[in-house]
């Protein structure tokens, strides 16, 4: 049974819950030594992480010897049990369920046939084997055409291989209620990569905006191709010109890039004064 259960505490936390759930669900039961109800659901978790047989693992935390851990996920009673995927709490109970009732719990974290071809896909990716990835993310989809997170890593994955084109088709079978943040930022890099396609390079562009100063054309040009070098601050100043000089379709044009290029951008400090930049031309 220790194989797939087993107690955790301060120090291995980290590593046995946070880390460990990339791998496979981890369930944690919080309990304590007092707790007659704790005494009751333990047998039955530890009974069930034997038979799942690794598909989840089970870490015991005793919360008396432990008020750490219990504090900063917020256990307020116990037995208090929390389950944790890709280093996330993802679902919890509180108290001694039944065993069937448990059950049900934890068929809902078992990754199944296609997630778990999207886990393993990941590990290629991350691995340097693309072609790999891309064969078990469409095998996946196979399996379950629903399973639309496995259609975003499909994007990273042709997007890495420089086929934008792609890489849009894939997302836009995404459904626009399926969108969510990781969604958006992809599209935002692929719909990047896919203009750069067409552009020349960034010193060309500028030579051409100097030359022309008015041309604004010109200008969004080399904020696109600027964006697609990742030279986030320099596109974002050229958007602005672009949103400040003009009132036509130009503008909105600009404005969109730049909303563009605050999903891309790791630097906060700049995405929120480019904000306020905008946000002020706008008024």
């Amino acid at each position: 049974m220790a194989e797939y259960s087993f107690d955790t505490e301060t120090a291995t936390f980290e590593r046995d819950v946070i880390a460990a759930s990339s791998e496979v669900p981890v369930v944690v039961d919080f309990w304590a030594p007092w707790c007659a109800p704790c005494r009751v659901l333990k047998p039955v978790l530890e009974k069930l992480a034997q038979e799942y047989q690794g598909r989840f693992r089970l870490a015991k935390l005793d919360t008396d010897a432990h008020p750490q851990i219990a504090g900063e996920y917020g256990v307020r009673g116990i037995p208090n049990v929390k389950a944790f995927v890709d280093g996330e709490m993802v679902a919890e109970f509180t108290g001694a369920l039944p065993e069937s009732q448990v059950r049900q719990f934890l068929e809902k974290l078992i990754p199944s046939p296609a997630q778990q071809l999207r886990r393993a896909a990941r590990e290629d990716a991350w691995a340097g084997r693309p072609e790999a990835a891309e064969a078990k993310l469409r095998e996946a989809l196979v399996l379950d055409e629903r399973l639309h997170a496995a259609r975003v890593d499909l994007g990273e994955v042709l997007l890495a291989r420089n086929d934008a084109t792609a890489a849009a088709e894939v997302l836009e079978a995404v459904p626009e209620i399926d969108r969510g943040d990781a969604w958006h930022q992809l599209a935002a890099r692929v719909e990047v990569a896919r203009k750069a396609q067409t552009l020349p390079d960034a010193a060309t562009l500028r030579a051409a905006v100097a030359a022309r100063p008015d041309d604004l054309e010109a200008r969004l040009a080399l904020a696109e191709r600027l964006v697609a070098d990742g030279a986030h601050a320099d596109a974002l100043e050229a958007y602005l010109e672009v949103v400040r000089r003009d009132r036509t379709a130009l503008r909105d044009r600009a404005r969109l890039g730049m909303l563009a290029v605050f999903r891309l951008a790791d630097d906060a400090a700049l995405v929120s004064g480019y904000r306020r930049r905008l946000a002020a031309e706008l008024n």
